[in-house]
């Protein structure tokens, strides 16, 4: 596909039924790579309504970064986009999360996606469809320009179906072959001015998916337009996850920056890190090899033991943390730690 991004329909090997689950939710996949001594854990948003014969999630090929075009490609999407086949059998966890909507609440829907964070918005709309929902429902969705867009035939001819379904497409840099009012409806980015203008009130339950900085602005202007923090439901994608909360960065800001010692037992490395770096971070930019999945504290698999000292949580996580242990992927330090890795 133009975007990069392929569909893989799952089914159970073994014929049984397979788990239901809530729109939003996301699978965890344990893959074995070729040339990886450990497994490599990873979570993907399913991207369609519970269906009774298959799950559904549709993967990013993650390209370098910009500043790093000679960087190896996405380990675990790279995975899936050139060796995974027709037949092959995946390890799979049921599905899980909290970031979910409730298609019988009844109450009108903001669905708001950034780029891939349209994964699970497709779950969710999908879901409303299926279960005949009548109230508004508005669907907002930020990329560059056409060739981003995921499932964008679906999105419309849902739309067109449904007359309590309207679609926003924005692109933020459109091309030639981009026509405004054919392929997109708004040159620019999703934002709280836009919903003002389209939606008229902020009587809506808002559900928000994309990179951190997306989520940052919106839920900020949410809030700003007196939208209650419960009617505000997000899910950071990648390794940017959703700064704190306004009342919690101004404590912060009127404090200096910190910095403390972070000891890694098993390694013997004794590294020093700024308050705002996570763990996970920091070990990467020291060469340690710490396991991982979602990178925002969903799945679990980056918990570590905490010897001594403490960590601050900056991000709501989905997982449990054990008494003892922390989640590297989120953890920063509030001050001198030692931990098992």
């Amino acid at each position: 596909p133009i975007c990069d991004i392929t569909s893989f329909y799952l089914k159970p090997h073994d014929k049984r039924p397979i788990p239901s689950y809530r729109p939003g939710q996301y699978l965890t996949f344990k893959l074995n790579i070729p040339g990886h001594a450990k497994s490599v854990v990873r979570c993907y948003s399913l991207s369609d309504a519970p269906r009774d014969e298959y799950y559904r999630v549709s993967i990013k090929k993650a390209a370098p970064p910009p500043n790093t075009p000679d960087a190896p490609w996405g380990l675990s999407s790279s995975f899936f986009h050139d060796q995974v086949n027709e037949g092959d059998i995946l390890d799979v966890k049921v599905p899980s999360g909290a970031f979910w909507l409730d298609v019988t609440a009844g109450e009108p829907v903001v669905l708001a996606a950034g780029g891939v964070g349209v994964t699970p918005m497709l779950s969710m709309l999908n879901a409303l469809v299926d279960a005949k929902a009548r109230q508004p429902i508005w669907f907002f969705y930020g990329v560059k320009d056409g060739s981003e867009l995921v499932q964008g035939q679906e999105i419309r001819s849902i739309a067109e179906s449904h007359d309590n379904v309207n679609v926003v497409f924005c692109f933020s840099r459109p091309r030639e072959s981009d026509e405004l009012g054919r392929d997109y409806h708004v040159k620019g980015r999703v934002s709280t001015e836009l919903f003002k203008e389209k939606l008229g009130s902020n009587n809506y339950a808002f559900y928000l998916c994309g990179s951190g900085p997306f989520m940052q602005s919106l839920t900020e202007g949410l809030k700003d337009w007196g939208v209650p923090d419960e009617k505000i439901n997000m899910e950071a994608f990648g390794p940017s996850s959703l700064a704190a909360t306004r009342p919690a960065e101004k404590e912060q800001s009127e404090q200096p920056a910190q910095t403390f010692n972070v000891e890694f037992s098993r390694t013997g490395k004794t590294l020093e890190a700024a308050s705002s770096m996570t763990l996970l971070d920091l070990a990467e930019a020291n060469g340690i090899d710490l396991e991982y999945g979602c990178r925002a504290g969903n799945c679990g698999t980056c918990s570590i033991a905490l010897r001594s000292g403490d960590v601050k949580y900056e991000a709501g996580h989905d997982v449990d943390i054990e008494p003892g242990s922390c989640l590297a992927c989120i953890a920063k330090p509030a001050a001198n730690l030692v931990v098992d890795a």
